[in-house]
């Protein structure tokens, strides 16, 4: 089989890789993602492309995941709530600029097929991936399928509403899992408590400026054994795990692989308690199979490699 080409398009980064029939990645390029500038971001995808497509020579497909609502039947990427594109027909686009055919797709759903394929969810037909960092994304395989609903839109499980009137969410509603359980929520939730008197030692790790507590620096608080810090990503483990339960509820999969920045950066300390609230909130938990809840297992490279895997749909046979 001849390569293909994943794009991972992210809200820092825009990461291009040659990928072979075995998810092994042969060649990396990645620039900066200029977020507030759709043409910027359209020539930084086409040269991440192009440099990738010259450095094989015989690669015959790309995919893309985007950070974005998309229409994966048109390859139209309709809006994203941390870039500023909106109505981009990007597959038309690139494969007019590369001469291959080009698949694009939600970055969640090729994360999720990235570990189900090669990663933590080899061999389960019934899962759900979780990417947890600044927001959340979530993709389905179910009954060993991709799931994209009517209209490619589907899977978007981190903007159910978790807490009706809750924090404001980048999508514009109030309370979205997202919301309350990212990475984002980690960093809002120590700012609060420090606002209230405390947590002085990650105040002084930022410098004294509360503005400056973010997520990524309360996780690394309680890594080194902060525990206000840990107490605070419990906090929001907990309302991870609530979600999950709702996952549980109504996919019934057999595992959820749960990845992203803000995971991988906290492990154990956001996982332990996100389990415990999920098991107590599954309806009949007594009377069910226990639902794995594992760590992803490819990292930053199942963007790419989940593109990849898309863009074999296109492969000539």
């Amino acid at each position: 089989m001849q390569p293909t080409i994943g794009v991972d398009v992210g809200g820092t980064k825009i990461a291009g890789g040659v990928v072979d029939a075995e998810g092994k990645i042969l060649h990396r390029h990645q620039v900066p993602t200029d977020a507030n500038d759709p043409d910027a971001i359209v020539a930084s995808i086409v040269d991440v492309t192009k440099e990738c497509v010259a450095a094989v020579g015989d690669a015959v497909a790309v995919g893309v995941g985007a950070a974005a609502l998309v229409d994966s039947d048109e390859g139209v990427v309709l809006w994203a709530p941390n870039l500023a594109y909106k109505d981009l027909p990007l597959r038309a686009l690139l494969s007019k600029q590369v001469s291959l055919p080009v698949i694009v797709d939600n970055d969640a759903n090729v994360a999720a097929v990235a570990e189900a394929v090669y990663g933590a969810g080899r061999g389960a037909k019934h899962q759900v991936m979780v990417t947890v960092g600044t927001g959340i994304g979530s993709g389905l395989v179910l009954d060993g399928h991709l799931y994209r609903g009517r209209h490619g839109l589907g899977g978007e499980l981190g903007h159910m509403i978790l807490v009706p009137g809750g924090d404001l969410c980048a999508c514009g509603n109030h309370g979205c899992w997202e919301a309350v359980a990212s990475g984002r929520a980690i960093g809002r939730l120590a700012r609060q408590r420090i606002e209230g008197g405390a947590g002085a030692d990650v105040l002084a790790a930022a410098g004294g400026d509360i503005e400056a507590i973010t997520g990524e620096l309360v996780g690394e608080a309680a890594v080194s054994g902060s525990p206000f810090a840990r107490d605070v990503v419990a906090e929001i483990g907990r309302l991870l795990g609530i979600g999950l339960a709702n996952i549980v509820n109504i996919f019934d999969p057999e595992l959820i692989v749960v990845g992203g920045g803000a995971a991988a950066g906290t492990g154990e300390l956001l996982l332990a308690p996100a389990r415990e609230a999920m098991k107590a909130h599954i309806v009949g938990e007594a009377y069910r199979t226990a639902v794995r809840v594992v760590p992803a297992a490819l990292g930053n490279d199942a963007g790419v490699v989940g593109a990849a895997v898309l863009a074999r749909e296109l492969a000539p046979a």
